[in-house]
């Protein structure tokens, strides 16, 4: 009962920024460009701080070396993940025109903006290196193979452009991720008031991020929710394949297990908050991916106290 209770007040100071991002977008505080201008914040300035400065000072060298091999659990799953998307999409006859959304929604997870600062309410600090690993793994899976599934869909006539994908892929959030961890290899320290700045500056992730959710929560609109196969399936894949065929995985291996509980975790978020706005750019469904950024985020709160517990 204390791990259940623990998680639910983890949840709950999460859903409490998340509500006052949705409140503030139902009374017009945010339009278009406010919440473009909050993904950019989050995206490019304040996580890549926030990386940088976590594994400076929470983390060895030798931690590291010993970590960064663990890359190959997520990727298996990823990519068995991706083999289920395609086999059920096939068998219950999704229609075409919403058959590669719906894979690319199947196996990739919401990582960072809701990721982390669910991991780090459930676990502290110490998780986030272990956040990012898997983080690094969806981000590759997300920008290429997700990407091009999505745009298979699209109307629109747009060709798939690699050079630009793999830009994408190379995000400021990775690059901070892959300065902390040279820096740390390294063994080179930031002067005392640089460090002081990332902290400050990174902060400002975790808040920002919930606030960005409600507003994705708004926009989408709760009166379109909808249950129908293709929302269900997701719900599956979301929820119970990803972090039971995560868990198959690496429940038997040696790594630590808080690293085995963060890839669970991880494995088990919400659809990507960037299927929607691919969708709109390749001429795909993007309302459809709306929803199920929406469905998925909700369906979170239920879900990861029940993980948590099973875990422990």
């Amino acid at each position: 009962m204390t791990i259940f209770m623990s998680s639910i007040s983890g949840i709950l100071i999460i859903l409490v920024m998340v509500l006052i991002g949705y409140v503030l977008a139902e009374r017009q505080w945010f339009n278009d460009e406010a919440a473009s201008l909050i993904a950019r914040l989050v995206t490019q300035i304040g996580l890549p701080c926030y990386m940088i400065q976590t594994i400076i000072s929470k983390f060895s060298a030798d931690d590291l070396r010993k970590m960064l091999p663990q890359l190959r659990f997520p990727a298996l799953s990823m990519f068995l993940l991706l083999v289920l998307a395609l086999a059920i999409g096939q068998l219950f006859r999704i229609k075409k025109s919403h058959r590669g959304l719906f894979t690319s929604m199947f196996f990739n997870s919401n990582t960072v903006f809701v990721g982390l600062p669910i991991n780090q309410a459930l676990f502290g600090d110490t998780s986030i290196t272990y956040v990012l690993i898997y983080y690094m793994c969806n981000t590759l899976f997300f920008w290429t193979i997700g990407v091009y599934l999505i745009q298979r869909d699209g109307r629109a006539g747009q060709d798939f452009d690699w050079k630009t994908n793999l830009k994408k892929l190379f995000s400021p959030p990775l690059y901070g991720f892959m300065i902390g961890i040279v820096l740390v290899l390294l063994k080179i320290k930031l002067p005392q008031f640089l460090m002081t700045d990332l902290t400050y500056i990174g902060n400002i992730t975790i808040p920002l991020s919930m606030i960005f959710i409600g507003l994705s929560i708004s926009k989408a609109g709760l009166g379109k929710l909808q249950f129908g196969k293709d929302n269900l399936l997701i719900l599956l894949g979301r929820f119970m394949l990803a972090p039971l065929l995560m868990a198959l995985i690496v429940m038997p291996t040696t790594m630590p297990l808080l690293m085995k509980q963060v890839f669970v975790i991880q494995s088990a978020m919400p659809v990507m908050t960037n299927a929607p706005v691919i969708a709109r750019l390749y001429g795909a469904d993007s309302d459809y991916a709306a929803i199920m950024v929406t469905e998925t985020t909700l369906a979170t709160v239920l879900v990861v106290p029940l993980l948590v517990v099973l875990l422990n």
